[in-house]
């Protein structure tokens, strides 16, 4: 299969006022636009192909009839009751048609691939491809594919010309990680076996008050936290279940930030010290 890492999701109220706090925190961010159909807009921050989309609804209506096809990610925003904070990732395929075929032999409710688009704000078209699966062993919602209808290299290409990626204010930033809060780490697993991903060893994030675990994905890794103690993981699952918390970027400085009610954490690349 391949996967890339794509996209993570974060769902917040205004996109136009996120992408304001993004940039006063260094990260280069522009409007995204519309899809038209589904009653929601966003505005994007690239790392390379790698991105972040800060998406809101403009249409409760038609973000509500949206919400009806299942395992989505309006399905979802409506499940948590459209509260701000990390929602799902998206990983990149060149072939959902043999993806969804794999994920039906591997017992997985499949649906799609469907045909999407969105409006840029220059009246332009960008259009691709989701595919919606659910496990029905449960666990954390699985992540949403994604083939463009664009190659990676077109793609790339065109954002750069387009400025949308560009220098990031706060200086050269890769998105390393995605973590996710889970009950237990034998969602790893699971997630390895479906994906096909190789996972790193355990270790301990006394910051957290977590263990943790991650599956190796080119674009940005995939890690599972379980609570230890009384920390952000637990406070987590016990407000928003099992769910993304927290997006790590390698740059120049260490710090973090909450933004929007999601965990922006910030490390100094190894080179770099």
């Amino acid at each position: 299969m391949g996967f890339q890492f794509d996209h993570l999701v974060h769902f917040v109220n205004s996109p136009e006022e996120t992408r304001e706090e993004v940039i006063r925190a260094g990260i280069h961010a522009v409007e995204g636009g519309r899809h038209e159909n589904h009653g929601t807009y966003n505005a994007l921050g690239y790392f390379g192909l790698s991105y972040i989309e800060w998406i809101g609804v403009f249409d409760q209506g038609l973000a509500e009839s949206a919400s009806a096809v299942p395992y989505s990610l309006r399905e979802t925003f409506r499940h948590d009751g459209y509260r701000e904070g990390l929602s799902r990732v998206a990983l990149r395929s060149k072939d959902l048609e043999q993806d969804a075929k794999r994920f039906r032999e591997l017992g997985l409710d499949v649906h799609g691939p469907n045909p999407m688009s969105r409006k840029r704000p220059d009246g332009s078209v960008v259009s691709w491809k989701l595919l919606h699966v659910g496990d029905p062993e449960g666990g954390p919602e699985l992540p949403f594919f994604i083939q463009w209808d664009e190659g990676d290299a077109e793609r790339e290409r065109d954002l750069e010309e387009r400025g949308v990626i560009s220098a990031h204010p706060g200086g050269e930033l890769t998105l390393e990680a995605v973590g996710f809060a889970v009950k237990d780490l034998g969602a790893v697993s699971r997630w390895a076996d479906i994906l096909d991903l190789p996972i790193t060893e355990e270790f301990e994030d006394e910051s957290l008050q977590a263990k943790g675990k991650g599956l190796k994905l080119q674009g940005g890794n995939l890690v599972f936290y379980t609570p230890t103690g009384k920390g952000i993981v637990q406070n987590v699952l016990d407000e928003r279940g099992e769910k993304p918390f927290q997006v790590l970027f390698e740059g120049s400085e260490s710090r973090t930030q909450s933004i929007r009610e999601g965990d922006y954490r910030f490390k100094v690349k190894e080179e770099a010290k």
